[in-house]
């Protein structure tokens, strides 16, 4: 049997309290009943844990072997979503006093830090947080603390950035989004690639994020090759956007593993030649092509859709004959697996949030900056990933055919 300790706050009391209430602002308002009664049962609070750490009340005899005795208060002035609240600490003779309630040197209420952080990871600058808390909590707070809070996320970013992965993937997903970095004072464009795993359950997961100093094989390898010290013993599928470089560093790494030119990319791509008047039709055609069940099939619709719409793009035909070796492994699969290769959930939904909060800044100060934000972005992101994709044991079923051996048993 559970009992229920907790005491009722009596009902004379609620109507004392509220007995000059007329207005919202008379209870939640800066000067507001909630606010008051906050700092008094605070302080109230204080004064207990002194009591408790000197072993006598407030004005009663000395008992503790020491000595100590009570010694005035300091002020501190805490900030929180009611404002700006001053509260008056007790203090010790001897300046042993450690409170628990408001330990020495915060200054922000717990949990306010958190609001910080969500807002940056939601993309507003230092500048538009101050704005709003101050907008929002009447309470002040400079750029120097906002960023203060921010930095302390750098060595979280370090520790998930080299975290354990699983030893296999069935289907990981490479993809990047460009920004704009202030480097040695010059603004440069910089490709921030992404790499995103479907584990064995079904469940996506960000596996790192890297910042391309130097596009190319050579870059390629260097993450492969983290992916590797981590954990990742094999990858049946790497899903790809024609990297270049990319598909052989994975070969190198995992001999293994089919890289597959990602299908969405490739309609993404080809779509951007296209005037909107014609993109529904053109769309149809090029699903026709990677819709066939065989390759022959494919490459019989990629002949028709040259015929049709050769003379006027080109470009697209030119870029599915150049790109169809990395194309066409995908007919190897059964529909189970190609419907999760070229699911736009993945990758798609990842790249349009992160695009969201990143279109309303020029640029950003630094790589470590753009670090920060990323990661508290995909964060944000990966909470809401709590279900594994849409018919998922259907397309493990088939891994395990496919692949044999190389799935482990649940």
């Amino acid at each position: 049997m559970t009992v229920n300790t907790k005491k009722a706050v009596p009902k004379d009391l609620i109507d004392s309290l509220l007995a000059d209430y007329k207005k919202p602002e008379d209870l939640i308002g800066e000067n507001g009943l909630l606010k008051q009664l906050t700092k008094l049962l605070v302080e109230r609070a204080l004064d207990a844990e002194m009591s408790e750490h000197l072993g006598h009340d407030k004005n009663a005899p000395v008992t503790n072997p020491d000595g100590n005795a009570r010694n005035g208060k300091s002020k501190k002035t805490l900030k929180g979503e009611f404002g700006e609240m001053p509260i008056d600490i007790p203090r010790d003779r001897q300046g042993s006093f450690e409170p628990q309630l408001i330990p020495k040197h915060q200054t922000r209420w717990a949990g306010f830090d958190d609001k910080i952080l969500s807002l940056y990871a939601r993309g507003m600058t230092v500048r538009e947080i101050q704005s709003h808390l101050e907008e929002m909590y009447g309470t002040e707070v400079s750029p120097t603390l906002i960023s203060s809070v921010t930095d302390a996320v750098v060595e979280e970013v370090k520790a998930w950035q080299s975290r354990p992965l699983d030893a296999v993937y069935p289907i990981v997903y490479l993809d990047c989004i460009h920004v704009k970095v202030r480097d040695s004072g010059v603004v440069k464009a910089k490709a921030v690639y992404l790499a995103i795993g479907i584990d064995m359950t079904g469940n996506k997961e960000v596996l790192g994020l890297w910042i391309a100093q130097n596009e190319g094989a050579k870059f390629w390898l260097q993450v492969v090759t983290e992916l590797k010290n981590r954990g990742v013993q094999d990858i049946l599928i790497a899903c790809v956007d024609g990297l270049k470089g990319f598909p052989e560093a994975i070969e190198t790494v995992y001999p293994l593993a089919k890289v597959q030119l990602c299908i969405v990319h490739m309609v993404r791509h080809s779509l951007n030649y296209v005037s909107w008047k014609t993109r529904k039709e053109v769309a149809a055609a090029l699903k026709s092509i990677y819709a066939c069940a065989t390759v022959e099939q494919a490459s019989q619709a990629l002949d028709e859709f040259e015929s049709v719409w050769g003379k006027d793009y080109p470009s697209i035909v030119q870029s599915w004959r150049r790109n169809w070796q990395r194309i066409i492994p995908f007919f190897d699969y059964p529909p189970e697996i190609r419907k999760v290769i070229y699911t736009t959930n993945a990758i798609e939904s990842v790249n349009m949030s992160l695009r969201k909060i990143t279109k309303n800044r020029g640029s950003f100060p630094s790589d470590e900056a753009l670090s920060k934000l990323f990661y508290l972005a995909l964060k944000n992101i990966s909470q809401k990933w709590n279900m594994p994709i849409r018919d998922w044991k259907a397309a493990l079923n088939r891994f395990s055919i496919k692949f044999e051996d190389r799935v482990p048993q649940q």
